[in-house]
């Protein structure tokens, strides 16, 4: 088929519409109908319409239309592509965040995936007693390792933890008053507030304290007939530091269980640290590697690492609150989240006193919110894992992670850059020190000390590199600092890290020099 040039003058513009080829014709070009050994002929046909509509909006709009056949059976290759490639894909996350949120916050466990992969497949006794024949609680797949892991009554799990928080105050405080600190009204990613939730869930919220001090006796001046609950809510995404104050949770329930008083105390956790004693390794000390016990190729000079580096803290030292801990304080009810700290699917978790759980799993709302067999399955292998505490830094991967000993990401880095240099010669690449953190609004005061390979190329922009990154099949996603295209190594694997270098030398060949 010739080539036709629909030419932007508005008089030649209804020519140009008339001499489109039709959908028959362009399918019976050999280029475009050779697709169909790849693809099937609906889907062929809805990529021929919308590239002849692409084209046609572009005529229309005064614009030129190519319809050389190659040009237009490329296009439609291209769309096809794009079309049969999932939205929702595996990408590499260089950015050192943990629990990024926007990356779907904790990789699972191999025991979860493997979980979640059996139940998918088939059926499953979601909601089947196998002993009796009759039809069961979907939620005790997993409240007896709720109970044996967090030392409460009974537990009970929803899709996230917005859905707890919503859900406990709508069945407890709905018509009455809770009360909460002026210094926790947070306001988390995705513009969720608590003041908001509160309100939507029937409940007045009451005030008390100022930002930054709150004292008991605020809490206790604030109840009356109408008080349902006092609410904490852990700032899990910020600190306020100086001169400040708060009510302990021991305090708290002191109040809330005096006789005169007799309401509830409901600790909101967010991030949801099971407990606080998680074992750390103990080569997370050792001096990483100098350069004599290391040598390194010449093209690989980079700065040793230096046992002067600080260690991240062991779980023991961080600044987050514990599941544990609250119901040990004596919370009526203690909630959090399964994609953070945790490290397991998204959910929100429920535990506490078994008689305030029976009224939750009976609240109409419940079956809004309640998850599914993929979700029970994934959370019950990843709880399974806290049986044995030893090993969770091995097989829990935002433990592994956050403990990565220094001297590993040293190594990683500067093996990194030596292949990035390789691949790209004109490019400069070097491992440095840096900062990662946990994210998922999780240990916002922890800064985890990393290594990072900084990338610049001369003729590129990093912000532009760093777009061409994250269009890929795999999609890699880094930070841009500096003008420098930056790959902190902390949340990557060893099998990711090999394809960082080919993937940059390919957007490298596929953007122009210069892009503006």
């Amino acid at each position: 088929m010739p080539t036709m040039e629909a030419k932007p003058d508005p008089s030649t513009a209804h020519a140009a519409l008339r001499s489109l080829p039709s959908v028959d014709q362009l399918l019976q070009l050999p280029a475009v109908a050779n697709l169909l050994d790849e693809f099937p002929r609906s889907e062929l046909v809805a990529a021929v319409r919308q590239t002849m509509d692409e084209q046609r909006a572009r005529i229309q709009a005064g614009q030129s239309a190519n319809l050389d056949a190659p040009v237009l059976a490329l296009a439609i290759r291209q769309r096809l592509y794009q079309r049969s490639r999932p939205n929702l894909r595996p990408v590499i996350n260089a950015t050192g965040i943990v629990l990024h949120t926007g990356l779907g916050r904790a990789p699972l466990a191999q025991e979860a995936i493997e979980a979640i992969t059996e139940v998918a497949r088939g059926y499953c006794n979601l909601e089947l007693e196998l002993e009796t024949g009759k039809r069961g609680d979907r939620h005790r797949s997993v409240r007896d390792l709720l109970r044996e892991l967090t030392g409460a009554e009974d537990g009970l799990v929803v899709n996230n933890n917005a859905a707890a928080t919503y859900l406990v105050l709508n069945t407890f405080a709905a018509g009455g008053e809770a009360v909460i600190s002026r210094g926790q009204l947070v306001e988390i990613g995705g513009s969720y507030r608590i003041p908001d939730i509160m309100a939507v869930s029937g409940c007045r919220m009451v005030e008390v304290g100022t930002t930054n001090r709150t004292r008991i006796d605020d809490y206790r001046r604030a109840i009356t007939a109408e008080t349902r609950a006092l609410v904490r809510v852990h700032m899990s995404n910020y600190r306020i530091q100086g001169f400040v104050a708060s009510a302990s949770l021991e305090e708290l329930v002191r109040l809330a269980s005096d006789d005169a008083v007799n309401i509830l105390v409901i600790d909101d956790l967010g991030s949801g640290l099971l407990r606080s004693d998680i074992p750390w390794s103990s080569d997370r000390t050792a001096n990483p590697p100098t350069e004599e016990a290391q040598p390194r190729p010449a093209e690989e000079a980079q700065p040793p690492p230096t046992s002067a580096m600080p260690a991240a803290p062991p779980p023991t030292d961080w600044d987050e609150p514990s599941v544990r801990e609250s119901v040990a304080a004596g919370a009526d009810l203690t909630l959090f989240s399964g994609d953070k700290l945790l490290g397991g699917p998204q959910a929100g978790i429920i535990v506490g006193r078994g008689e305030l759980i029976a009224r939750l799993r009976e609240n109409p709302l419940m079956r809004t919110y309640r998850p599914d067999k993929m979700t029970f399955a994934g959370l019950e292998a990843t709880l399974r894992l806290y049986r044995d505490p030893d090993a969770l830094r091995e097989r829990l991967p935002i433990f592994h992670m956050l403990a990565a000993p220094l001297e590993r990401l040293a190594e990683l880095a500067r093996t990194t850059a030596g292949a990035i240099r390789r691949h790209l010669p004109d490019a400069e690449a070097s491992a440095a020190r840096d900062e990662s953190y946990a994210g998922g609004g999780s240990l916002p005061t922890i800064a985890f000390p990393t290594w990072v390979v900084r990338v610049r190329h001369p003729a590129l922009r990093s912000g532009d590199l760093a777009a061409a990154l994250r269009e890929r099949d795999v999609p890699i996603i880094c930070r841009v600092q500096d003008d420098a295209v930056v790959f902190d190594l902390r949340t990557v694997r060893d099998d990711e890290a090999e394809q960082i270098p080919a993937a940059l030398a390919d957007v490298v060949r596929e953007l122009p020099e210069d892009a503006p």
